[in-house]
């Protein structure tokens, strides 16, 4: 390479690098619940103008504090009641409510009114009294006392456009606030929680990620190369790769989410992967005896085409995720393709214009005779000559096996497989499942139909018919809507007990207490009633016992609204937040198998165009549908559920995996239009690309292991599923293709 070209694109790159460092600067990380939402699903559109009509479902925190053995303790409820006042002051707060706060109303005819305090705080004698009350009372145990009595709830109502800066601020000024009192403990819950620690999740993956990639991919090229300047060339390209990319992000306005930590890990081994065939085939063409500027010529011929057409590959096989209705999916899929790609043309060029200025000896360790890469090479050549059958049967038995876990996949997953190991909010998030009622909204939108409204007797006592029947799933809980504030005022009216917190018995009973209802303050009427009074909310929360089951319970739910509700009165249709994160449950299947679909039909042309032959075209796929299946098989054995984060497994490992087929079939067609018979070109391919594919595949597999420095389930999954699977695409490479060239190709093709 000439010096002025060499100088040329250093330069280039330089500038590059300066602009890349200060967009990365600009980069924003983003986290909310709506980026799982399938975008275009009919139900997606209802709940937004559900939300119009009520408010949105997760809206709120949760403050449970601890006090053992019972709340029922002066000093403690004198401190939780000062921490509600306090909190009621906090910005983005608009209500906060609490045990010792709560009153309940009581009416004696024919108007007095009283209110009487759910806790007597001022009063320790009657704490007893009030404990065996309240731990029987369905509207306040696990709403705002623990059905153990050993914590306090308090509720803190958020501003609807609570946004992820906001969440930021609120969160640490109401975790000190909390800890000024020194509870026992104390648990959150709720969304502005979520959005700062899974932000936090974010940023820590992603330099964590960044900074293991470095350090495990420059231990390996110091063992491979054993050179100074062979380890810089290399980790100069793939360090100026991700920096590009980074670059790259922050100019397309593109925000970092739950699947970024999977970037620098993709982009240091898309980008090792390129320069280890790249310097490579440059180091044995230098020990060919050819110059330096005809090894590098060659290199970038050969090479270079290769590599190109591995990267389309690899691009199109992210892109296949674009397919997909959930947002950070198919964000994730075109900013993958677009970073291989970017660290195609930086290794390319790059390595090419610092690799021309080097001799051999100073790129990689040289050493006499034979190396164990060339004996292992030969040994898979002559096992693969010898033992064609036993490697079709074993081929087709691991099939087998494989096609019947993938029938055991499950899309069963649970919220919690997507919370942070060992920190305080999935910690938090398990005490709610275990001691009060979960976090998962569970809503559905009921609609007066004809002419009645929604605070008809009619319309009321289906309402209530619907809520005996949820009451029957036990982990559906906290069961409310107008019902309840009719439940309520008849108990008002009967002396505050218990006994009567029920439906009115008769629809004069109904509509005497309607007047009441109608007193009620608009702000807590909208929140069960549309403005227009034809719909209403009905509330509830479930335990988190995986999306399919919950999906149970919605069909049971659908089908009870036809055939036990009078649907001439009213009609139900399930909504809220959790309901959109579960439906992707029932997409991922689909524009997972629609993406692969789409990717192999690609792939397969560029094979076509490349090869020019059906039957290499067969010969590339079938080993690559192998991993795929190993996948599929290991997440129904293993039980892992199929859900939004490991649904890129299939993606990556197709995109990835044909790479080293590319290679190793590319110069297997090299070797023939030189003239020589299909055994030996075989068995040249072995010998000079085998060994780089088999070193690829080592990179790979510790490359992905990187992720299991991971604090996020979905990432140790997929660190784990796709270095096994790409280990086993190298086998399929290297004992497949050359048995099923010997069956399918002849001299003459």
């Amino acid at each position: 390479m000439k010096s002025n070209i060499r100088n040329l694109i250093i330069a280039v790159f330089s500038a590059l690098s300066v602009a890349s460092v200060i967009l990365i600067l600009g980069l924003k990380f983003s986290f909310d619940f709506e980026q799982f939402f399938p975008q275009g699903d009919p139900d997606l559109e209802f709940f937004r103008e559900f939300s119009a009509n009520f408010e949105a479902d997760d809206n709120f925190i949760l403050v449970a504090v601890e006090n053992h053995p019972s709340v029922f303790d002066s000093v403690f409820l004198a401190k939780f009641h000062e921490l509600t006042q306090r909190a009621d002051t906090l910005p983005y707060v608009t209500a906060t409510q609490s045990i010792t706060t709560f009153q309940f109303p009581i009416v004696r005819p024919p108007f007095f009114s009283m209110n009487v305090p759910a806790i007597h705080m001022d009063d320790p004698s009657r704490y007893e009294e009030d404990k065996a009350t309240l731990l029987k009372d369905e509207l306040l145990v696990n709403n705002l006392i623990s059905k153990d009595g050993t914590a306090l709830i308090l509720f803190i109502k958020n501003e609807d456009v609570l946004g992820q800066q906001e969440a930021e601020e609120f969160m640490p000024i109401l975790a000190k606030l909390v800890e000024e009192y020194e509870f026992d403990d104390y648990h959150f819950l709720g969304r502005a929680n979520f959005q700062q620690e899974l932000v936090y999740m974010q940023k820590r993956e992603l330099v964590v990620s960044i900074i293991v990639s470095i350090i495990l991919t420059a231990i390996i090229l110091a063992i491979l190369f054993q050179k100074f300047w062979g380890v810089f060339i290399a980790m100069t390209s793939i360090g100026l790769s991700l920096l590009l990319f980074g670059g790259v992000m922050s100019a397309l306005g593109r925000e970092l989410t739950a699947l970024s930590a999977l970037y620098p890990v993709l982009m240091s081994i898309v980008a090792t992967s390129d320069v280890i065939h790249l310097m490579s085939k440059y180091i044995d063409e230098l020990k060919k005896g050819f110059s330096r500027d005809e090894a590098i010529r060659t290199t970038i011929r050969q090479i270079g085409i290769a590599t190109l057409l591995t990267s389309v590959t690899t691009a199109v096989g992210f892109a296949s995720l674009a397919t997909s209705k959930v947002p950070p999916i198919k964000e994730f899929g075109w900013s993958a393709a677009i970073g291989v790609m970017v660290a195609y043309v930086t290794v390319l060029l790059l390595a090419s214009a610092m690799l021309s200025v080097f001799r051999a000896d100073q790129i990689i360790k040289l050493k006499p005779g034979k190396s164990i890469w060339e004996k292992w090479m030969q040994w898979f050549y002559d096992y693969t000559k010898l033992k064609p059958r036993l490697i079709a049967i074993t081929a087709s038995i691991l099939a087998i096996f494989c096609v019947v876990g993938i029938t055991m996949i499950t899309t069963n997953y649970k919220l919690e497989n997507n919370l942070p190991l060992g920190r305080k909010v999935t910690k938090d998030y398990l005490y709610f499942e275990k001691e009060l009622a979960g976090f998962r909204p569970f809503e559905i939108a009921v609609m007066a139909q004809g002419d009645y409204t929604a605070d008809d007797y009619e319309v009321v006592k289906e309402i209530d018919k619907l809520e005996r029947y949820m009451a029957k799933f036990g982990n559906i809980q906290n069961i409310s809507s107008i019902t309840s504030l009719y439940k309520g005022i008849r108990r008002a009216h009967n002396a505050n007990s218990l006994e009567a917190y029920k439906f009115p018995k008769t629809k004069a009973e109904f509509y005497k207490y309607r007047q009441f209802a109608k007193r009620m303050p608009p702000q807590t009427l909208n929140v069960l009633v549309s403005k227009d009074k034809k719909s209403v909310r009905v509330s509830a929360k479930v335990l988190d016992v995986g999306a399919d089951n919950i999906d149970d319970y919605v069909t049971e739910i659908d089908d009870y609204g036809l055939t036990g509700l009078d649907t001439s009165i009213i009609k139900i249709r399930q909504t809220g937040t959790s309901l959109m994160m579960d439906k992707n449950s029932k997409y991922i299947r689909e524009s997972l198998i629609k993406g692969l679909i789409i990717a192999i039909i690609i792939v397969s042309i560029l094979m076509a165009i490349l090869f020019q032959n059906w039957k290499m075209v067969i010969i590339s796929l079938i080993p690559n549908m192998f991993p795929l299946l190993l996948a599929g098989g290991l997440l129904g054995y293993l039980g892992i559920e199929l859900e939004a984060g490991v649904s890129v497994i299939f993606a990556i490992i197709f995109g990835i995996a044909v790479d080293d087929t590319i290679h190793f079939l590319s110069k297997f067609r090299l070797a023939r239009s030189e003239g020589l018979s299909i055994d030996d070109a075989i068995h040249i391919t072995f010998l000079e690309t085998g060994k780089a594919i088999t070193l690829t595949t080592i990179i790979l597999f510790f490359g992905f292991l990187v992720l299991f420095f991971s604090i996020n389930p979905p990432s140790l999954v997929i660190g784990g599923m796709i270095s096994v699977t790409l280990v086993s695409a190298l086998f399929g490479d290297l004992f497949l293709i050359p048995v099923l060239i010997r069956w399918l190709m002849k001299e003459e093709d």
